[in-house]
């Protein structure tokens, strides 16, 4: 169930890393989280394998925080996009190393599709690396469009190469 209160959503960020300091990479970001509102919850960090690229890249570091927060989904994606290169993200060629993604998953109930925003996150439910921590905060969260228990579609995901470290 989402918890929508005082005009805030929760917005649900996957984080990831897998170049330089992985582990501080995501710490610098969750610090950062505070310009979009109020943290209310953090995963375990993952280790795991890269998902849909070409070649050999390095494991990557995941997490999900859940931000309790007054902005709209475009917004908070403008944040997020702020916040990466703050912390030396080079957009470079799509699903190349990175020292940080972070991907708007949920925002409340929100299902938009506009200005190159996608909420629910179109990819979000073939996704482990980000099923799994989600499932650690919120685990009977519905997926908006997909009308399913977060638990039930990480459960279902594939899962290998995925190690809670933290």
């Amino acid at each position: 169930m989402v918890e929508e209160s005082g005009g805030r959503a929760t917005a649900y960020i996957g984080l990831g890393s897998n170049l330089g300091d992985r582990s501080r990479n995501l710490s610098g970001a969750v610090e950062r989280l505070s310009s979009i509102g109020i943290i209310t919850a953090i995963s375990s960090i993952y280790e795991t394998k890269p998902w849909g690229v070409n070649g050999s890249q390095p494991q990557y570091l995941n997490q999900v925080v859940a931000v309790g927060t007054k902005l709209d989904p475009l917004a908070v994606v403008t944040e997020l996009l702020a916040i990466e290169h703050s912390m030396g993200r080079a957009r470079t060629e799509k699903n190349a190393s990175r020292t940080l993604d972070m991907d708007l998953l949920l925002h409340g109930e929100t299902v938009l599709e506009a200005s190159g925003v996608t909420v629910p996150h179109p990819r979000l439910h073939e996704r482990g690396f980000v099923l799994v921590p989600l499932m650690e905060i919120a685990p009977d969260l519905i997926h908006p469009t997909l009308n399913r228990p977060i638990s039930e579609l990480a459960l279902e995901s594939n899962r290998a190469g995925i190690n809670e470290i933290a």
